[in-house]
């Protein structure tokens, strides 16, 4: 069995899909046996301020001298100090996408986090990747060599099946943070077309108060669908488990996702999916589990979700078929399982 030190921006439990990943696959290998050691790095990540840059120097610094580092992509500028050090320690970079390309971001700070992470991505003798999308996207963009690269996916855990709203409307659930790579507003732009239908759009996520989620309401009032949508920020487990409860569609208009978590989950529920494509999201989405469409095609997207808004026998048509999807993904114990030889 192996020591393994997992190196995070922030706190593990904070709500999103790839601290969630990294909460899942610590459980997994805790119980099958590894010893696992945590550093939760305060400061500003990650373009890390000097706060950030000293807890990750620290952290460095305490590592136990047989511990595997694992450090967090999110995180990984903060260490730029330390990368001569990488190949010694065998360090491995979990990158659930590269931070260069999440949006919203100025060009100034893109083209920073670009040249950080072609400086340190090459630097790390193993990158963990959570989907084959993110895989060639650093081979192909970011020079690193394919063999270094191994792809763990995420896991799923076991989960009833939807049993949906009941009528006579259609209950839209959006999972994802209030930020503008989720195109939240590209989703309620699209809904709003639709306004000869009965539906509703749930959208859940940590930033309720930010900017972006004031803008999202600008948007939402301008388009005069306020009583049809509800911004609910960040909910507890047993909130998230009723809203997937009554769900009837599961929607997300993402520009990138490294794999896309809440998509496989709603598959495992049986939910139908409409997605865009942007990275890996569409991967798991087959034509008869949902639709996928072109990233920012506001009019296909809307046409899309109108034949499942509208069409019940299509709709219950792919919730049986993102049900067989979802029970054949993988669970968390398998993935840690995964996760551990990944290491080698």
């Amino acid at each position: 069995m192996s020591r393994i030190a997992f190196l995070v921006p922030g706190r593990l439990d904070t709500i999103s899909g790839g601290y969630g990943y990294d909460r899942a696959i610590i459980a997994a290998l805790r119980s099958l046996g590894h010893t696992i050691d945590t550093a939760e790095l305060p400061g500003t990540h990650p373009l890390p301020d000097a706060a950030a840059i000293a807890a990750a120097r620290a952290a460095w610094d305490s590592l136990a001298p047989d511990a595997i580092p694992v450090i967090d992509g999110l995180g990984l500028p903060a260490f730029a100090d330390c990368a001569p050090a990488f190949a010694a320690r065998h360090t491995v970079g979990l990158i659930h996408h590269p931070t260069a390309l999440e949006a919203g971001r100025t060009d100034a700070a893109r083209d920073q986090l670009r040249a950080s992470e072609l400086r340190l991505f090459p630097a790390l003798p193993r990158i963990i990747v959570t989907s084959d999308a993110t895989a060639i996207r650093l081979a192909q963009d970011f020079g690193v060599d394919s063999e270094r690269i191994r792809v763990v996916v995420p896991g799923t855990a076991p989960a009833p099946r939807c049993a949906g709203s009941g009528g006579p409307g259609c209950t839209i659930l959006s999972l994802g943070a209030f930020i503008p790579r989720k195109g939240h507003d590209l989703l309620i732009r699209a809904l709003a077309r639709l306004f000869d239908l009965d539906w509703t759009l749930l959208i859940a996520g940590p930033g309720i108060d930010s900017p972006h989620a004031q803008s999202l309401r600008a948007v939402a009032e301008e388009l005069g669908v306020t009583h049809r949508v509800t911004f609910l920020g960040a909910v507890l487990e047993a909130e998230l488990d009723a809203l997937w409860a009554r769900a009837d569609i599961f929607a997300l208009a993402t520009q990138f996702e490294g794999y896309g978590m809440a998509i496989a989950e709603a598959l495992r529920r049986g939910l139908p999916v409409a997605v865009t494509n942007g990275g890996a999201a569409g991967a798991l989405v087959t034509p008869e589990a949902g639709i996928v469409c072109e990233v920012g095609d506001l009019v296909t997207f809307s046409k899309a979700i109108r034949r499942l808004i509208f069409d019940r026998p299509l709709r219950a048509a792919a919730a049986d078929a993102a049900w067989a999807i979802g029970q054949v993904l993988p669970d968390w114990p398998q993935q840690g399982a995964a996760f551990a030889a990944a290491l080698r």
